[in-house]
């Protein structure tokens, strides 16, 4: 059964997201031109039009008490504000320390401040062809997966989206364990295998030095064992993907035949996760799941048994659980660093109100175009309103030299401290509504008897998709594990 707290969070979450629907649902584009500003209660309207960039920072997107106000604001904007917030899982692990965001170098984790683009707590080998921000995912994830193959008893692990195999390599090479990675795009599969063999190549250039690898590997019969082994297919059980055993089964994965596996997934993307929780709960010999979401947009809905969302019977149950395209879009965003472009109240903000004011020219030339993808030039922020529409009418193939009321576009232009605070409504919201889909996931394992944690494992700030989702079969160390790790809120 899942726990009751769960599901009354998910239905909380579902009732605010229905005291202002348009609001996370609208898009930035149509702020002029459906009168979005209209929409906001008035007395919000009064409230938020007075704050400054760093003030909707601190006063909106933070957790915590709304402390530093200069005006006394409605309760019902107040209470709207505490409810997004409390109702969010906390983003941030109690392992990873970073400053407040007010630099570039201040906001990346403590592993990367001797060096920006190396992390210390890596050494060379895995850290070759791998940027920064995974580097810090797979040193993190790769410990956890560990620990849940020491706990549930298995040796090997299944990588599915495994793309260039990084994730891969450092549980064969830095934890010992045997892998086998499934990515749908072969070029990837085929880099990973020469990524492979470029990494054993380092690991015994430096056998003499102290590594994080299992000294074993680097002889030459033992470690072409662990090297790990790439399959080239599409997890899922629609028309587009394979059953993951029929697959592994096909394609032969040594070491594997009939033996039990963990599961893991970094940043799978769309309905990739959600397969990977059924692909845990209906097969016996998967024992354990670790799986860290992106894309909420790409993720299918609707009532059948393969949606993405919702999976629990108990969200699909209640009234207003729909979440439309906007609000999963929504959900995606990186609002630690929003956070901090306010704060710094950097110029490329007003990027948002050129948009919008363009939207309305856009649609005075050709009233059937709405909401066009628009390929701005590069730091467009930094061009004059007139450049950066023209550039942007050229892209779409409608005449540059239109000409438009031009005391319209002014007034549009002195507004962009509404568009930044209405944008601010709608990213305060962002959190809850990853919370719902992550709930929705808890539940429905719970649903099927199986114990398992939300954890915010990487930094926010540095990756802002951060949660993985942690399942396991049995008890005694298994419930221990995750006991601890909800404790220990991600500390790897």
């Amino acid at each position: 059964m899942a726990a009751d707290g769960e599901r009354r969070r998910a239905a909380a979450i579902i009732r605010l997201l229905s005291v202002c629907p348009h609001i996370p649902d609208s898009y930035m584009t149509e702020f002029f031109s459906e009168n979005l500003w209209a929409k906001v209660p008035r007395s919000w309207r009064e409230t938020l039009s007075k704050l400054t960039a760093p003030q909707l920072a601190a006063l909106l997107l933070e957790r915590g008490p709304c402390a530093g106000r200069e005006s006394v604001w409605p309760l019902s904007l107040l209470a709207f504000r505490a409810s997004a917030h409390a109702l969010a899982f906390s983003r941030q692990p109690r392992s990873c320390k970073s400053s407040p965001p007010s630099t570039a170098v201040s906001r990346q984790p403590e592993e990367f401040r001797a060096n920006g683009s190396q992390s210390s707590m890596l050494s060379h080998p895995f850290r070759k062809h791998v940027k920064p921000k995974k580097q810090h995912e797979i040193r993190r994830l790769g410990a956890l997966v560990k620990k849940l193959c020491d706990a549930t008893g298995c040796q090997h692990v299944v990588d599915v989206g495994s793309g260039q195999g990084h994730l891969s390599r450092y549980l064969a090479f830095g934890h010992g364990l045997r892998v086998t990675g499934v990515e749908a795009r072969e070029e990837l599969v085929t880099a990973a295998t020469r990524f492979d063999r470029e990494l054993l190549l380092s690991l015994r250039k430096e056998a003499g030095r102290k590594l994080e690898c299992r000294r074993d590997i680097l002889d030459e019969e033992v470690a072409s064992q662990f090297l790990p082994h790439h399959l080239v297919g599409r997890v899922g059980s629609g028309a587009s993907g394979e059953d993951l055993l029929q697959l592994l089964e096909v394609q032969g994965s040594p070491g594997l035949e009939g033996s039990p596996f963990v599961l893991t997934g970094l940043h799978a993307c769309g309905d990739l996760g959600p397969t990977a929780l059924r692909q845990f709960a209906q097969c016996p010999r998967v024992l354990g799941v670790t799986a860290v979401s992106c894309c909420y947009m790409k993720v299918t809905t609707g009532s059948t048994a393969e949606s993405g969302y919702p999976m629990s019977t108990w969200v699909r149950g209640l009234p207003g659980h729909g979440l439309p395209y906007k609000l999963r879009e929504l959900a995606c965003h990186a609002i630690e660093d929003y956070a901090g472009r306010l704060k710094q109240q950097s110029t490329g903000l007003r990027v948002h109100c050129y948009r919008a004011t363009l939207e309305t020219i856009i649609r005075q030339i050709d009233p059937s175009l709405k909401r066009p993808g628009v390929q701005t030039p590069r730091n467009a922020h930094l061009l004059s309103f007139e450049d950066y529409a023209r550039a942007g009418l050229r892209r779409l193939g409608l005449d540059a030299d239109a000409q438009w009321d031009s005391d319209l576009v002014s007034s549009m232009l002195a507004q962009e401290a509404r568009v930044l605070a209405y944008f601010c409504l709608c990213l305060m919201l962002a959190p809850a509504i990853e919370t719902l889909i992550l709930l929705d996931r808890v539940i429905y394992l719970k649903e099927q008897g199986f114990q398992c944690k939300v954890i915010p494992l990487f930094d926010p700030v540095f990756s802002p998709r951060n949660f993985v989702l942690v399942a396991a079969k049995g008890d005694g160390q298994v419930s221990d594990l995750l006991t601890c790790l909800e404790e220990g809120a991600g500390r790897a």
